[in-house]
């Protein structure tokens, strides 16, 4: 019995200090409640902040209006407003490219009597890259082989000129022109851009409707526009949708000459060095190069652009 006393006064003991401790650990810690939960609460209210996006009232497509009274296509319109405004890495890379390659491709759209508009066509298509799709199309405005040669491009394994920028652009021009007599809308021919023509031909003969907002299209081709218009007025207006970039902060095109050549080249990387630039600069400036050397063996004239010296660190 005494053994047995022993043994629930010790049980007793350790289920009192037991107690003790679950109090004092439970027992609010006033101090640390104070510090930290206001701060996080301001720290969020003051800070970066999510609304919704006003749509302007006069929003359109190379001058054609968009029927923003329809519930329905203004609801697709705010989906690429706000996906295109809070996408912020991709619109700021937007903006930045914008400044060193709208310059070449505006005067070029303007010559052929194409809108401005499809300058966003171009980003919405590449991203203002040299893109490759899993279709193989190539280039800023992503052309396919068959378009290229069709409109007079080189496409071989020395060159692809799909990647020329300026001849590239020439070709969408006269595309679209062509496809803007078919079609009778700049709207239709931007989409037709995207789904081809084959594609929009067929969506209208089936649904009877000659109108892009009347079209029930597949899912890339039915927000391929409003995505256009969407980046337009973001990268058209900065400020108002937040983004703050200085001149500074955007990209700029390094100046060029040209040079002739109009035999076959054995090395490209030997070539570069007479300029004092390395191969990866070469490439850089006339990306059209698809191999470390040129076969010519018709004596074609090519022009390759050289960067001004002091633009790159000379090569060893």
């Amino acid at each position: 019995m005494k053994h047995l006393k022993n043994i629930l006064a010790l049980i007793g003991l350790v289920v009192v200090v037991g107690s003790l401790i679950f109090a004092v650990q439970s027992t609010p810690a006033e101090n640390n409640i104070e510090k930290t939960t206001p701060v996080a609460d301001k720290n969020v209210t003051d800070g970066y902040q999510i609304s919704a996006i006003e749509i302007p009232e006069d929003l359109n497509f190379a001058g054609e209006p968009v029927p923003l009274e329809d519930p329905e296509i203004l609801e697709r319109v705010d989906r690429e407003f706000l996906v295109n405004t809070y996408w912020q890495s991709n619109a700021v890379l937007m903006m930045k490219r914008a400044n060193k390659y709208f310059p070449i491709i505006e005067p070029i759209l303007a010559k052929n009597g194409i809108p401005d508009d499809f300058k966003y066509l171009a980003m919405a298509e590449s991203g203002l890259q040299n893109a490759v799709s899993p279709a193989g199309a190539r280039g800023f405005w992503q052309i396919m082989k068959p378009t290229g040669r069709e409109y007079g491009l080189e496409i071989n394994d020395n060159v692809d000129e799909r990647y020329h920028l300026e001849k590239a652009t020439e070709v969408a021009c006269r595309y679209l022109k062509k496809w803007k007599q078919r079609f009778g809308s700049w709207t239709l021919t931007a989409a037709a851009y995207n789904a081809g023509p084959g594609g929009i031909r067929k969506y209208m003969r089936i649904q009877k409707a000659d109108d892009y907002y009347d079209l029930l299209l597949g899912e890339e081709t039915g927000r391929y526009v409003f995505r256009i218009m969407a980046i337009k007025e973001i990268i058209s207006n900065p400020h108002k949708y937040g983004f703050q970039l200085k001149n500074d902060d955007l990209y700029t095109a390094v100046p060029t000459f040209s040079v002739e050549v109009d035999s076959a080249v054995t090395s490209w990387a030997d070539f570069a060095k007479l300029y004092e630039i390395n191969y990866k600069v070469l490439k850089r400036h006339n990306p059209w190069l698809r191999e470390p050397h040129l076969n010519n063996s018709t004596g074609k004239t090519y022009i390759v652009e050289i960067p001004n010296k002091g633009y790159y660190r000379e090569s060893k």
